[in-house]
């Protein structure tokens, strides 16, 4: 059988959009000899779709889409197409009512020769992290076989892989029957599995693994398609990949990139599989990231505040490689303690990427506002606020006036303000509230700060390969001292220990749930720095509920996946 892996990017709720590209897919599918074409997850109205399924119609209207489109253009080719499927009727898409449906289910419809052949609902649904399937879905109980040009294949959905694995937990579905073991008993033949997995870092090898385990355990080749694009915060790397009966990788989609991949089960070959260093995946799902956050939402520019800095570097680096120099606008709010050298660094960046980068001085503003809130603070019997330095209401307002500027900024031109926080400095609180968290998307909300240094060399180093026409990062922005320069001859060093420190800190609180007393326990670190950062973290939850969407690369990122009170005391 020749199968056709079509790893697609929709846009989530733009179902004609959607219909195009998978009817795009099933004519080059079916140009190409494939007996069947295979679609990711959910593919007709994108992953997640949350509470859209909730809307009156919805629902209705995907299941009519799947139906149009599998009995329109299936002629001499199956396909496996993902939808959510109201459960109230027996035959999808029938019903002309635009109610909102009591029960639905994450389904695979089948379709051959513009007919229905069956359909097939995911059994286990995945509610940790930043899944929530079983808030909207009815868990399936059947796992059919379907007869495809002589070929017994039996149909299983992403999570339906991870029965008995470790995710992290005890098996969450220990009553539960595996769902590959039942179609290996059912006869299957080949085993397809649809998937909307979001990418976080090495997770593309763990799941790679998974498919080579159920391969080789039931001696039956397993075909994944994986879903890919950015939405909102969870990016998808596509990488779909079939494994022979033997277990052997052979065939691997494209990272970050729409493709249709065709391969022949019965002339399947392994190849070797060469991995990619972290720093260019981290590049790719974050200039995807970019590219589909600012395309979906309907913005075609972006701006950045250029503080000469790494993080805001990296970002706007990011940025030209995702929707290109012309579409991206640099801003340059030096300050009373801005050194001559940021301010430099900040246009080198600007002239190396070829954006345009305005100048906005944000003294006047800050020394108009102080002439206000001076005689306020001494009203109220505090001291006035330019009286203690450095001062922390100084600070902030330094920030929040550049935050203002660059909101100023967004509305004139239409361009999207891109955050230039890491993950470091948000987990710790050392980030300022309608400030510089002011924008529409955080892009390195999810990466460490050791890591945004290893990403920034990184680029410099393989300039050429990510296309860029010069090493665009400032060799000074990457070996200078990193600070926030809203004081005089402030360095991170006065607030934070080194980044190694406080980033294995973070790792283990954050990412692993670790509580204080045991990251002291396994390290080094000393108690009192554990601590204060340990609680740093928990007491700066109220920011980070109310930064923008942040790009999701780790296993554990601030946002949907990490839901956590802001009006809590638990500490140990």
């Amino acid at each position: 059988m020749k199968i056709a892996l079509a790893q697609l990017n929709p846009t989530i709720g733009n179902l004609r959009a959607n219909t195009d590209s998978i009817v795009r897919a099933i004519n080059e599918a079916r140009s190409q000899g494939a007996n069947l074409v295979v679609f990711p997850e959910l593919s007709i109205c994108g992953y997640p779709p949350r509470d859209l399924l909730m809307v009156e119609g919805f629902v209705r209207e995907c299941a009519q889409s799947c139906k149009m489109i599998g009995e329109t253009h299936t002629k001499d080719i199956a396909i496996v197409l993902g939808t959510p499927l109201p459960l109230d009727i027996d035959t999808p898409g029938l019903t002309p009512d635009d109610s909102a449906p009591t029960h639905i289910a994450n389904s695979l419809v089948v379709y051959q020769n513009n007919s229905f052949v069956g359909y097939y609902d995911k059994r286990l649904l995945p509610t940790y992290d930043v899944f929530d399937e079983d808030r909207y879905f009815i868990p399936g109980d059947r796992s059919p076989v379907f007869d495809i040009d002589g070929t017994k294949v039996g149909l299983a959905i992403c999570e339906d892989l991870w029965k008995a694995q470790d995710v992290g937990f005890a098996d969450r579905y220990q009553h539960e029957p595996d769902p590959v073991d039942l179609l290996a008993k059912a006869g299957a033949e080949l085993i397809v599995v649809p998937s909307a997995s979001p990418y976080t870092l090495h997770k593309d090898q763990r799941h790679r693994e998974i498919l080579i385990k159920h391969a080789s355990t039931h001696r039956v080749p397993v075909v994944s398609v994986n879903q890919v694009g950015a939405n909102d915060d969870l990016v998808f790397s596509g990488q779909s990949c079939v494994v022979d009966a033997h277990g052997r990788v052979s065939a691997l989609g494209a990272s970050f990139d729409e493709q249709l991949l065709v391969v022949d089960t019965d002339d399947l070959n392994p190849i070797d599989i060469t991995p990619r260093a972290d720093e260019r995946m981290i590049v790719d799902a974050l200039t995807l990231g970019i590219k589909d956050y600012l395309f979906k939402c309907g913005f075609q520019r972006a701006c950045i505040g250029l503080s000469g800095g790494i993080d805001s570097a990296l970002v706007a680096t990011l940025a030209v490689r995702a929707i290109g120099a012309n579409n991206v606008v640099g801003a340059s709010m030096p300050g009373r303690f801005s050194s001559e050298g940021s301010k430099s660094d900040a246009h080198d960046l600007a002239q190396n990427l070829g954006i345009e980068c305005v100048t906005m001085d944000i003294e006047p503003g800050f020394q108009g506002l102080r002439d206000v809130l001076d005689p306020a603070f001494e009203s109220i019997g505090h001291h006035a606020l330019g009286s203690k330095l450095p001062d922390l209401t100084q600070e902030n307002l330094q920030s929040r006036i550049r935050g203002t500027m660059m909101m100023a900024l967004s509305n004139r031109t239409g361009a999207l303000v891109l955050t230039t926080g890491n993950k470091s400095e948000i987990a710790v609180g050392y980030c300022t509230l309608y400030g510089d968290m002011n924008g529409g998307l955080a892009v390195i909300a999810d990466l460490p700060k050791t890591m945004v240094f290893k990403v920034s060399r990184y680029i410099n180093e393989h300039f050429q390969a990510l296309g860029y026409p010069r090493a665009p990062i400032p060799e000074n922005t990457i070996t200078k001292p990193p600070s926030a320069e809203l004081a005089p001859d402030q360095l991170d060093s006065d607030s934070l220990p080194d980044y190694d420190v406080l980033d294995e800190i973070v790792q283990r609180h954050i990412e692993h749930h670790q509580s204080a007393s045991r990251i002291i326990t396994e390290t080094s670190f000393d108690e009192d720095t554990v601590r204060r950062i340990c609680a740093l973290i928990d007491r700066n939850e109220y920011k980070r509920q109310q930064m923008a969407v942040g790009l999701r690369v780790t296993s554990k990122a601030f946002g949907p996946g990490r839901r956590m009170p802001i009006a809590q005391r638990w500490t140990r």
